[in-house]
Formats: structure tokens, C-alpha cells, sequence
């Protein structure tokens, strides 16, 4: 659909819901339009429950043929699949120097980020002479998706390997779909910046159960991150529990705090940055200038006519964008975020910090004028995977911890034990747990010598 430059109705075709503060059944109406883009078909869920079964049965086989069927790949052998040092190297070196200094530059901020979030083990004796400690271990193997096909992603390799190889993880398997066999060089160099350990040609729920249970060729992993579309997120949802996943995640989203002090441009491009990532996606605009809300939707309608993505970004902002007016900024806006929970906060403002300061439930904040999401995505060091649909609520963005285990360690000597037994003896008995209290009591009747 590539619109038409200065058509009269292009305007009123492209314009995203409006809503007013205060008005009656706002609530709900948000909800609705939250939940329209989360819709999982009846038909995604069969397709994948049945892609998981013949993966799990057939193995390499039924890979290669799920392979040939929906990438369009069509390979003899799981040993096709793979991609080999050499591949590896190939495409790598095919890689502009731009391209590979960019990369390189945004690996070393994503790091040194994550770095910082490491945990140390803890120890504490207390007064009673118990010994506690916390230990904490990195994951041995973790599967990385990375989307392929209709757009190259290095940047969520960067984001998903670099934390897993700062927490320790042996073992980091990515796999990407390829529909022509050939590996993005963007992707490939992203790979070899990061350490990623395997790279397999396989996208989709094929990918997923190949990760979680398992091929005559590829070993299974113990927890699967990264993005993808509703097929890999309904696949990533049916495997876990059988291994470990990071989240569900939903479509892109952006919520953009703006007064009229902005320039309308900025904004609209802003809200487009999301909506250009897929159909589903959503932006929001709260403002309490109806004439700047005017003029954010005119520079969209112009922004629209020349981008590459066009037809996606103008399904994303009619179908699921929304400008919000409020009669204050700084006294509705808050409640607003929290009650949506976004992925990503813009608060374009002089002062953010005050409005800042009142979020609870987002994925991630960007403060001022001058600090656009797509920092976030690249170059600014934090984690762009982040919860959605609001999950911010109760969850947060991939980070080293994600890549982790903790261990509780206790010991006690006889005194100790004689000490705090007694107590464990009593609420064992309470609960009705016979044996559980004798462990404690034949120990401090009857003590080793």
C-alpha cells in the first residue's frame, strides 16, 4: 500500500483513536484496545501444537522437511542446517566496516551494563551459629531465536547473547531463520562479537521444539530466549516448564509523554519507530495539547509516504494506535502509564524526573527531549528485550540474572541445630509431618560423638 503525497483523505484514513481523561468507560476501553493486538488465532495454536509433536517424533527428518515447508530452505540433511566455522567466518567478513564498528561499539556498552548486574554469592552467619548462603550459577546451555526473513536483527543477538556469556553459559545455540541459506553478514558478525557457541538454519515453532527437546542433531537446551512472531511466542509458551523460556512477548510497544514544546516531527517519528516493527504493534501519545495531537498525526500522514515499511507502520497506527488528552500532564499521565504498563516510556519533557518518579509498571524509561526509544534498541547499554503487554507490571527486561540460578546453601553444627531445631520440630508437628520432625529430634537426643 504505498500511499498517495498530498491525498486530501490521507490524513483521516491514517488517524489513530482518540480518547479524553476522565471520559466514561475509558478503562475498559483501553483494555480492549491492549487486548485486540494479543489475539492468538485458534489456528497458530493447532499449527503449533502439531509442528512440537512432529518435531519431537521425527527429529531431524521432520526438521528438515518443517524447514523446507515454511522457510522455503529446502535442505537434505540436518547437517545442511547448521552453519559451519567457515559460513560462519564468510559472512562475517562480508560485513561492511561501518556495519562491524557499529556493532563492536554497541557490544561494549551492552556489556559493561551487564557486567555491573552480576551477582556475588552471599554468605551470612547469624548469632545462632546457622550458616546461610546464596550461590549462584550460570544456566549451562541456552537457546537464542533470532527473527529472520522479513527484516535482519543483530541487534537483538547482541542483546540476548552478551548477557548469557557475561552470566558464564557454556553453551549459547542461536538459531535464525534463512529462507534463501544464506546468514544476514550483520547477523553473523553480531554472532561472533557476541561468542555465540552454534548457529543453526531453522526459524519458527520447528525452532523452538528443536531447542527444548532436541534432534538426533541438536542437543536440547535448558532455557530459550529472544523474540519472534506469534507462532514462536505460542511455541515458547507450550515448552516451558520442559525448559526454561525469558518471557511471552507480545508485539512492540511505545508510550510517548509529549507537550506542545516538542516538535510534532520528532514524535511522529517517535510512535512510527514501534509501529514499523509489525502490524500488531502499538504507540500511544499522551498529550494535553489537542492542536499539537493534531499536528503529531499530520507529520505522521507525511512521515508514511516515504517510508520503507509504510504499509506496516500505517496498519500498526490505525488499528492499534492512540492519542490520549489529558487535561494535565503532570497530574493524569501517571496513572495512565501505570494502568497501560508499556514497554517502552518516552517522557518528553523539560523535567521528567518529576513524572519519572510516579512510574511503577514499565518496561523501560526514556527521559528528555534529546533521548529517543531507539537508543534504547542500539546503543544506550540497557536491555531492549522487555515485558509487554502489560507485563510490566510484574516483570522485567532480560538481564544477566535471566542467565542464572541461585542456590540456597545451610549449615548448621550440633549447637546451632539445638539452637533452632526445637522451632522446626513444633511446626513440623503443626503441619502434621511426623518424619520431618523426628530428622530434627533424633539429632539432638542423640548427637555424634
Amino acid at each position: 500500500m504505498k500511499l498517495a503525497p498530498g491525498s486530501k483523505d490521507l490524513g483521516r484514513q491514517l488517524m489513530a483513536r482518540r480518547y479524553n481523561y476522565g471520559m466514561d468507560g475509558l478503562n475498559s476501553s483501553l483494555q480492549s484496545l491492549i487486548r485486540d493486538k494479543q489475539r492468538v488465532p485458534s489456528n497458530v495454536d493447532h499449527d503449533v501444537t502439531r509442528i512440537i509433536a512432529e518435531v519431537r517424533s521425527g527429529g531431524d527428518s521432520s526438521l528438515c522437511a518443517l524447514t523446507s515447508k515454511y522457510d522455503g530452505f529446502n535442505v537434505d540433511s540436518a547437517s545442511d542446517l547448521r552453519v559451519s566455522e567457515s559460513d560462519r567466518k564468510k559472512a562475517s567478513r562480508s560485513c561492511s566496516s561501518d556495519i562491524l564498528d557499529a556493532l563492536r561499539f554497541a557490544a561494549d556498552r551492552i556489556r559493561t551494563f551487564h557486567e555491573e548486574q552480576k551477582p556475588s554469592n552471599t554468605e551470612l552467619n547469624d548469632e545462632l551459629g546457622v550458616s546461610l548462603s546464596a550461590l549462584w550459577n550460570p544456566i549451562s546451555s541456552v537457546g537464542l531465536y533470532v527473527p529472520g526473513g522479513t527484516a535482519s536483527y543483530p541487534s537483538s543477538v547482541l542483546m540476548n547473547a552478551l548477557p548469557a556469556k557475561v552470566a558464564g553459559v557454556l553453551r549459547v545455540v542461536m538459531v535464525v531463520p534463512t529462507p534463501d541459506g544464506e546468514l544476514n553478514p550483520a547477523v553473523a558478525a553480531a554472532a561472533e562479537i557476541s561468542g555465540v557457541d552454534e548457529i543453526w538454519r531453522i526459524g519458527g515453532a520447528q525452532a523452538i521444539a528443536a531447542l527444548a527437546y532436541g534432534t538426533e542433531s541438536i542437543k536440547p537446551v535448558d532455557k530459550i530466549v529472544g523474540p519472534g512472531n506469534i507462532w514462536v511466542a505460542t511455541a515458547k509458551q507450550k515448552v516451558f516448564g520442559d525448559v526454561g523460556i525469558d518471557m511471552i512477548a507480545g508485539p512492540s510497544e511505545i508510550l510517548v509523554i509529549a507537550d506542545n514544546l516538542n516538535d510534532p516531527s520528532w514524535i511522529a517519528a517517535d510512535l512510527l519507530s514501534q509501529a514499523e516493527h509489525d502490524q500488531s504493534a502499538q504507540s500511544i501519545l499522551i498529550t494535553d495539547d489537542e492542536q499539537f495531537a493534531d499536528d503529531v498525526e499530520k507529520e505522521i500522514s507525511i512521515y508514511l509516504q516515504s517510508l520503507n515499511r509504510c504499509e506496516i507502520a500505517s496498519s500498526s497506527w490505525k488499528k492499534h494506535g492512540a492519542i490520549i488528552l489529558v487535561s494535565s500532564i503532570e497530574n493524569d499521565a501517571p496513572e495512565l502509564v501505570n494502568q497501560i504498563a508499556p514497554e517502552h516510556l518516552e517522557i518528553a519533557l523539560e523535567n521528567p524526573d518529576v513524572i519519572a518518579s510516579q512510574i511503577t509498571n514499565a518496561g523501560a524509561i526514556f527521559l528528555g527531549r534529546y533521548t529517543p526509544e531507539a537508543i534504547g534498541d542500539y546503543v544506550a547499554g540497557t536491555n531492549h528485550v522487555l515485558p509487554t503487554s502489560r507485563s510490566a507490571r510484574f516483570s522485567s527486561g532480560l538481564s544477566v540474572l535471566d542467565f542464572m540460578k541461585r542456590t540456597s546453601v545451610v549449615r548448621c553444627d550440633a549447637n546451632s541445630l539445638a539452637s533452632v531445631g526445637p522451632v522446626a520440630i513444633r511446626l513440623a508437628e503443626a503441619e502434621g509431618l511426623e518424619a520431618h520432625a523426628l530428622s530434627v529430634s533424633v539429632r539432638i537426643r542423640n548427637k555424634l560423638d
